[in-house]
């Protein structure tokens, strides 16, 4: 009999535009890697967790509905180990997550957090916003609409006003920073960074990657931007975690986004079995 036991929370498809297949396929490799280490993984749905068909006390969760991360919260408040905790999943939704990595000096984008049924030309002009990002702060993004570039204020308020005609209450606009964009995934209290340049590898979700194009071939600190992406999972409480940051011209990083357990697509091999012992050397210390 398996000594550890695992329930395994695959992400519901709405949450996983563009990228069911990858999703899947990273949740699918990681469950293997484990169960070659002698664990017992049971695979739910989302659906199974919210009607209480989850018995298992050390949960791998990928979910992202909003019912799902408050029994993810009750789980872990009544003792359970989940990777990613329900709370850094939380965290990773626009708002909180600028909250926080402002709070904890990541560097990041300088941004407002706005009702979206406010006036904003005024700030942002005061702020010398121009091109910029508006993105929904209330949740997860399901829809292309849900990550909006922007090119002046008049824009901004317009795109707005459409996010409050769809019911999204809150937004953050972050300025759009000039310079390489690149994607990064990494495993906490592993060896595992993986990053690259996703325009020139044609890896997209939303197509939003053609807005800063092809990369120049910026130079950076590459130990510097694992030291940050590294501080910002610590700091949103998550352990499987990619992202998005710019590489600026005079060589300054900054992360623009930060997801829970994205697809790692294009190093998919090569992660799973990191994100395996990821959570089997957590189950190992729990259980103790």
């Amino acid at each position: 009999m398996a000594e550890i036991k695992i329930a395994g929370i695959m992400r519901a498809g709405a949450y996983s535009p563009n990228h069911i297949g990858n999703d899947a396929a990273i949740f699918n490799a990681t469950t293997e890697h484990l169960r070659k280490r002698g664990c017992e993984v049971k695979v739910y749905s989302e659906e199974d967790l919210n009607a209480g068909r989850v018995d298992e006390k050390i949960i791998m969760a990928m979910c992202r509905e909003q019912r799902s991360i408050e029994i993810l919260q009750q789980l872990e408040d009544a003792g359970a180990l989940v990777i990613n905790s329900g709370y850094g999943i939380e965290n990773c939704t626009r708002e909180r997550m600028t909250r926080i990595l402002l709070g904890s000096n990541i560097p990041y984008p300088e941004s407002l957090m706005v009702n979206t049924n406010e006036g904003v030309k005024d700030a942002l002009e005061k702020a010398g916003f121009t091109q910029a990002w508006i993105k929904r702060g209330d949740f997860h993004a399901m829809h292309k609409e849900d990550v909006s570039y922007v090119r002046h204020p008049q824009e901004a308020q317009e795109v707005l006003q459409e996010y409050f005609l769809r019911g999204i209450k809150r937004a953050v606009i972050n300025r759009h920073l000039i310079g390489d964009l690149i994607k990064f995934y990494g495993v906490q209290g592993t060896d595992f960074f993986f990053w690259f340049y996703p325009f020139d590898e044609g890896h997209s979700k939303y197509g939003h990657e053609a807005i800063n194009g092809k990369s120049q071939g910026l130079s950076f600190d590459q130990d510097y931007l694992k030291q940050i992406c590294r501080e910002a999972a610590d700091a949103l409480d998550v352990r499987i975690y990619g992202g998005d940051c710019i590489v600026s011209p005079d060589g300054s990083i900054r992360i623009i986004d930060f997801n829970d357990w994205p697809s790692f697509a294009p190093c998919r091999l090569k992660a799973a079995p990191y994100i395996a012992k990821c959570i089997l050397n957590a189950a190992k210390q729990w259980k103790k």
